[in-house]
């Protein structure tokens, strides 16, 4: 089956209207409101032990019975995800717990002191820095209130542009090089809030752009050559955008797709729209790819007003 928004697309193409996909085309993006809890609370409780410290966050940090050792004021986390402490000097706490982060300042310290007891634990938590690129209306980079998400990203960057049938899939990529995919179909259009991810500072979101690609129409069309398709366009679309008229005569039964592969042997076949188009059944069109050459040939006959030319140009799902 199609998406909604592609039957859509091919029922007004077929009507012959001009489709302009504007910046407007998608709702807007409402941002994440961060959740709240009570002081105490078991949810923030596991959140404090769980929470990974992130470049920008602020952290107190306490040495037992050694007030020299405590800094005076909150320390923030710095590029590189490092603080810098009296006597030890630069401690990695980025990506770590506070506990964890507690365990590494200690052992920094135990050449110096024989058991020193650390505690670290947030103060406030930074920023979360994202660039967001692609088809967006404002690609660039933009710092985001934590907690951050992917729909917090989008909206940031003016919401998505023109989207041609299904949403595409987002691609996360980490400062590290790992990545990771969020189906905005399933975020943006089923509504599927584990698609919605949250960001770490320092993230790309990108978002995929209708691939655009062309093929080639002669035969018995009004408009012969070059005809612009979107990725997923079949067979329908291709000779629906390059006109075909009663004048033109098309025989819709017999039309063939030539398509030159990898190895550059060339492959020929008929595809028969008649039961296509009457059935409104489009998951048996064949899907076109760029280089392809179509050719409707003219029919034998005068095409009728209830011909399949008749379906091709005023179809109705």
């Amino acid at each position: 089956m199609i998406s909604p928004s592609a039957k859509l697309r091919r029922q007004l193409a077929l009507f012959g209207l001009a489709v302009i996909v504007g910046a407007s085309g998608r709702p807007a993006f409402a941002q994440a409101q961060p959740e709240t809890v009570a002081p105490g609370d078991d949810a923030t409780v596991q959140s404090a032990r769980t929470y990974r410290i992130r470049q920008g966050d602020q952290i107190t940090l306490t040495v037992f019975g050694e007030t020299t050792l405590t800094p005076p004021a909150p320390l923030r986390v710095v590029q590189g995800g490092t603080i810098a402490l009296p006597l030890v000097g630069e401690v990695m706490v980025a990506g770590l717990t506070t506990a964890q982060a507690s365990s590494a300042v200690a052992r920094k310290l135990h050449k110096y002191l024989r058991n020193p007891q650390v505690t670290v634990a947030i103060y406030t938590v930074g920023p979360v820095e994202a660039l967001v690129l692609g088809n967006v209306k404002v690609p660039g980079k933009y710092t985001l209130p934590p907690p951050a998400r992917v729909t917090d990203a989008i909206a940031a960057a003016g919401g998505l542009g023109p989207v041609d049938g299904d949403f595409p899939d987002a691609r996360l990529e980490a400062p590290e090089g790992t990545t990771k995919s969020v189906s905005l179909q399933r975020l943006l259009h089923d509504g599927d809030e584990s698609q919605n991810v949250a960001i770490e500072s320092g993230e790309t979101v990108y978002v995929p752009s209708p691939s655009v690609f062309n093929v080639v129409v002669s035969g018995a069309v009004d408009k012969p050559g070059d005809v612009a398709l979107h990725e997923g366009d079949d067979v329908a679309m291709a000779v629906a955008r390059a006109g075909a008229s009663t004048a033109q005569n098309p025989d819709l039964n017999h039309v063939s797709v030539s398509r030159t592969g990898q190895d550059g042997k060339i492959s020929i076949q008929t595809v028969n729209l008649y039961p296509i188009l009457k059935n409104g059944d489009f998951s048996h069109d064949l899907k076109l790819q760029k280089g392809d050459l179509v050719f409707v040939p003219q029919a034998g006959k005068k095409a009728d007003y209830l011909s399949p030319l008749y379906l091709l140009r005023f179809l109705i799902p």
